[in-house]
């Protein structure tokens, strides 16, 4: 069986197709949708850009397409590129969101495909620690939620940054696996990446609570 796997550098996306390839299925393309609404709905867009590097790290063709990222009609923009795809599949990394799995389901249902999410239902908390302890290297690239400042961005997500998400969890109520926007990611390692990322140069953008590390340049090297 032949997948396609969303992709957007974060965590997620990340440790499905990880999760799609251990249990044996053929992940041949990533499909990343780049939006120019930076509040879109349905994409991540913080770095977007280093799919690309992400890709040649993975060995897997990657499929780009862009999108104005208005609700409902960015779905569509997603459905052309699936459609002219060879495969029988799709994986995506939701976990709780109903919003993007219902859509992605329907999508594949038009398009007679099946819809993966090997990360759906999973405790947050725990989902984390099992990335973690899958060899996954994260860094938080953006935060929008009460207790998560400045100090956050680039910040690696380890037992101490967990324990931190757990507390702000009780005292805010934030989504601990970060899936209610309250934080982005980036994944520079893994245990199917030939290559790490290495980032050289970054901006720190704060503004109104919310803040994005802005990556300027990034390199792939050896491990």
């Amino acid at each position: 069986m032949k997948l396609a796997s969303l992709f957007s550098g974060g965590k997620d996306s990340a440790y499905a197709l990880y999760m799609a390839q251990q249990s044996g299925y053929n992940v041949g393309y990533l499909v990343s949708i780049f939006s120019e609404n930076k509040y879109s709905y349905m994409y991540h867009t913080p770095n977007i850009f280093l799919v690309e590097k992400l890709s040649e790290a993975l060995n897997i063709s990657l499929i780009k397409k862009t999108t104005k990222g208005e609700k409902e009609k960015e779905l569509e923009d997603l459905k052309d590129v699936l459609k002219t795809l060879d495969i029988d599949g799709v994986v995506s990394g939701a976990i709780v969101s109903t919003y993007q799995k219902t859509r992605i389901d329907k999508i594949c249902n038009q398009l007679g495909i099946k819809s993966f999410a090997p990360l759906w239902g999973k405790n947050q908390t725990e989902l984390i620690k099992e990335i973690m302890r899958n060899g996954f290297e994260i860094i938080i690239t953006g935060v929008s939620a009460l207790g998560l400042d400045e100090t956050w961005l680039g910040r690696k997500i380890d037992d101490e940054c967990v324990k931190d998400l757990i507390t702000l969890n009780e005292k805010y109520k934030i989504n601990v696996s970060g899936e209610g926007g309250e934080y982005e990611t980036l994944v520079l390692d893994a245990p199917n990446f030939r290559k790490r990322l290495v980032v050289e140069d970054y901006e720190k953008i704060w503004e109104k609570g919310a803040g994005t590390m802005s990556i300027k340049t990034a390199i792939l090297k050896e491990k």
